[in-house]
């Protein structure tokens, strides 16, 4: 089976040295990886350089970065150097629009955070965020950030289908993590569902990390993601 670029794998391991060797059991199945924030100081920039420059794939850098306009601009156009894929900010418009004038035209396309998928109504209270019920505040920050230029937007599988509705989302990328398989442990995620469902629900790209990497087998764990996301199950009844 060859790989299919809407699964995305998590390389949330500890560093390079480890992420080079989950790339390398995972072969020609995976054609995506994402490198988030955890990686940082391990040697995540060598490892999505490594990846991209030399093996060819695609590379999701999740660094959800959030500051002033000058600063995410001067980070976002250092990062654009690298000739990556994805890059995310948080969703809020002044970080859109500084991290799209700092990606300066290039390929990499910003994308950004609605709402973590590991946050429900109670951790948004402690964030003292406004009022509301959690998926209407998440269609609400989507729509903000694809208004300010976002290429595309993160959030959990249950809320795919409500942006991919919106009329700013037409042609636009939806990213979801928190897609585990169905069995699988939840972790620190509470908003999610299967590969298959996301999918359907309107994702362009699902993201995997510890399902994959935790398997006693992770490139069969693999390969299950990417039939799953081929099967009848993931048809978009729209599509």
């Amino acid at each position: 089976m060859t790989s299919d670029d809407r699964l995305i794998v998590a390389l949330d391991v500890p560093n390079i040295v480890q992420g080079l060797d989950l790339a390398d059991r995972l072969g020609d199945s995976v054609s995506f990886y994402k490198i988030g924030l955890g990686m940082l100081t391990g040697g995540g920039l060598a490892l999505a350089n490594e990846l991209k420059q030399e093996r060819g794939k695609k590379i999701f850098l999740d660094m959800k970065f959030f500051d002033i306009g000058a600063t995410i601009e001067n980070a976002v156009r250092g990062i654009a150097q690298y000739d990556l894929d994805f890059l995310t900010v948080h969703g809020d418009p002044h970080v859109v629009r500084a991290a799209k004038e700092g990606a300066g035209g290039k390929d990499l396309k910003i994308l950004a955070v609605t709402i973590l998928t590991s946050l429900d109504r109670g951790d948004l209270d402690a964030s003292c965020y406004k009022d509301g019920d959690v998926q209407e505040l998440v269609i609400e920050r989507a729509a903000k950030a694809l208004e300010a230029g976002a290429d595309g937007v993160i959030a959990s599988p249950q809320e795919a289908g409500l942006i991919r509705a919106l009329p700013q989302a037409d042609g636009k990328l939806i990213v979801t993590p928190g897609v585990r398989p169905a069995g699988a442990e939840l972790g620190d995620q509470k908003r999610v569902a299967t590969p298959a469902s996301a999918i359907a629900a309107g994702a362009d790209h699902v993201v995997v990390g510890r399902p994959i990497w935790r398997a006693e087998d992770p490139r069969a764990a693999a390969q299950a993601i990417v039939a799953e996301i081929n099967s009848p199950q993931a048809i978009h009844p729209n599509r």
